[in-house]
């Protein structure tokens, strides 16, 4: 019993016992983060949490933030002196003997004379008054044809950090960018130097200074007062009011007959993407070329622009700053406001109300006979759009295409404009056909359908009347132009049927339309007036 009386008394006493004097600070590192950039030192301003205790465990004080300046006596001297060498987010708890705290004296009621103190502190920020902004780059796109100058607009993607990695803002929950000037303030003083310089297409993280940000004050609600900032940036787009349109010409063919000009009417591809590559529109999907009048403001100013000058089958890359685009407002869906936009263009055709049928002619050394109007011709034909696409070829139907001409060819290679075409091809399309003249027969005077090789008989009326009753019939008629064709003494016109021809002489020679033809009803073509097709 008195070997268990004295055990007891032993614990008591050193769980009661004073602690152990301390000659100098002792730190116990109980977090350390991964990574750390920077380190306090003195002279620098520090915002950290901590929780002061007595050696016991009895908590005398608790901070939300303590924001100071380290190494320049606002501090316990114990505290100035242990702060130094911390990382952002690294945690020590920091023993103080009472002579580098508040000594003989204690502090009031709430820290006792000769008191050694302990501190459980987190790191949350480090800056100096020297500090500058920092910028670190960890992606940066091959090709930067353009950085972000003083007065330039951008839109760029953020998210905003304290220094110990407490998201205070990101444009990516809004899902819309952040769009403003740059180094005209209209941002804070950090940010405005911080974007500048950036590619499309860059990363790089923005760390700045409360005195760059929002100094002593904060924003009044996410972001603490005296607090560093961090921004994860991605630079989307970036123009200046005074920017025009630029054009790259990405392929150029050769030869180039024709450019476009203000008033032709325009068949191309396109696909329209944003600055920074994204892809809000496309004609290839849609498998059909836009067609528009160019230079008359059918499209946004900037295409009007750029489709001047063009060549059929040339690519080029139009880039359109906002203010000749879609301007702040943007469509409300595809494209944002303010954005820049990016159309790759490949000219499919184009061509002016006002033009007429082009001719290219290859003849041989030997021309006989030349095509005139109202001929009739057999001939080959390869047919294409303006870029090339095949569309029809008579080596696909076998035989040679024949037609009366309804105007004079001299010609084996011809284009046709769209209003000139036969409708079987694209909409506005102008098409391309390559002929080569097979056979020709010579046509009638205009307005004839049928001519004498030879003198007329001046008794005709009475050869044709062959039952003598002093009238034609439709086949006394018939017969009788049959006949005189088959001896060569007359020619139906060519290229048309026969017999509707015969039909229609002998419809306009009955003049009352009784079925029958008179001898007073029937006349010549010379004894004819100007207005009627006759023989």
């Amino acid at each position: 019993c008195k070997m268990i009386l004295l055990a007891f008394l032993v614990t008591f006493v050193a769980c009661n016992a004073p602690p152990v004097p301390l000659d100098d600070i002792v730190i116990e590192k109980t977090f350390t983060p991964e990574r750390c950039d920077r380190r306090v030192k003195s002279g620098d301003f520090v915002r950290y949490h901590y929780i002061g205790m007595f050696p016991d465990g009895k908590k005398f004080d608790s901070s939300n933030t303590y924001n100071v300046f380290v190494g320049q006596k606002q501090l316990i001297a114990g505290m100035d002196k242990a702060l130094v060498g911390m990382c952002v987010n690294e945690r020590w708890m920091i023993k103080i003997p009472p002579q580098l705290a508040y000594g003989k004296d204690g502090y009031g009621d709430t820290i006792p004379p000769d008191s050694i103190l302990h501190f459980d502190v987190l790191m949350l920020d480090i800056w100096n008054t020297e500090d500058k902004v920092q910028i670190k780059t960890y992606h940066k796109p091959e090709s930067c044809g353009r950085t972000v100058q003083v007065s330039d607009y951008v839109r760029y993607h953020y998210n905003g950090t304290l220094l110990d990695g407490t998201l205070f803002d990101s444009s990516h929950t809004r899902m819309r960018t952040y769009d403003t000037y740059v180094g005209i303030g209209w941002l804070i003083a950090g940010m405005d130097q911080g974007l500048l310089g950036m590619c499309v297409g860059e990363k790089r993280i923005i760390t700045l200074p409360p005195f760059l940000g929002y100094g002593e004050n904060g924003d009044g609600s996410d972001i603490p007062a005296q607090a560093s900032l961090v921004f994860d940036v991605v630079l989307l787009d970036l123009h200046n009011p005074k920017d025009e349109i630029t054009v790259e010409v990405e392929s150029l063919p050769d030869p180039c007959p024709r450019k476009s000009e203000v008033g032709d009417f325009m068949r191309y591809h396109y696909n329209g993407s944003l600055l920074d590559g994204t892809l809000f529109d496309s004609s290839y999907s849609r498998n059909s070329t836009y067609d528009t009048y160019i230079g008359k403001g059918y499209v946004i100013a900037g295409m009007d622009q750029g489709l001047l000058g063009v060549c059929v089958g040339e690519r080029r890359r139009i880039v359109i700053p906002p203010h000749l685009a879609y301007g702040e407002e943007g469509t409300g869906t595809k494209i944002p406001g303010s954005a820049v936009l990016v159309f790759d263009v490949h000219i499919i055709d184009f061509h002016n109300p006002s033009d007429t049928v082009e001719i290219t002619s290859v003849k041989p050394e030997k021309c006989g006979k030349i095509a005139k109007r109202g001929d009739f011709v057999k001939y080959h034909y390869n047919a294409t759009l303006m870029d090339g696409t095949f569309i029809g070829s008579t080596s696909s139907h076998i035989m040679a295409a024949t037609t009366i001409l309804q105007r004079e060819h001299k010609l084996c290679l011809l284009s046709l404009r769209e209003h000139l075409g036969d409708g079987e091809v694209p909409g506005s399309a102008v098409l391309v056909f390559d002929v080569e003249l097979v056979d020709l027969e010579e046509g009638l005077p205009e307005g004839y359908m049928f001519v004498w090789n030879s003198d007329v008989s001046p008794n005709l009326f009475s050869e044709m009347d062959k039952n003598k009753d002093a009238q034609l019939d439709a086949t006394e008629f018939s017969d009788y132009i049959l006949q005189q064709v088959e001896e060569g003494k007359g020619r139906l016109a060519p290229g048309f049927d026969p017999q509707r021809i015969i039909e229609n002489m002998y419809d306009n020679q009955d003049r009352n339309k009784d079925g029958r033809i008179t001898e007073d009803e029937f006349k010549l073509k010379a004894d004819e007036a100007a207005t009627h097709d006759e023989l």
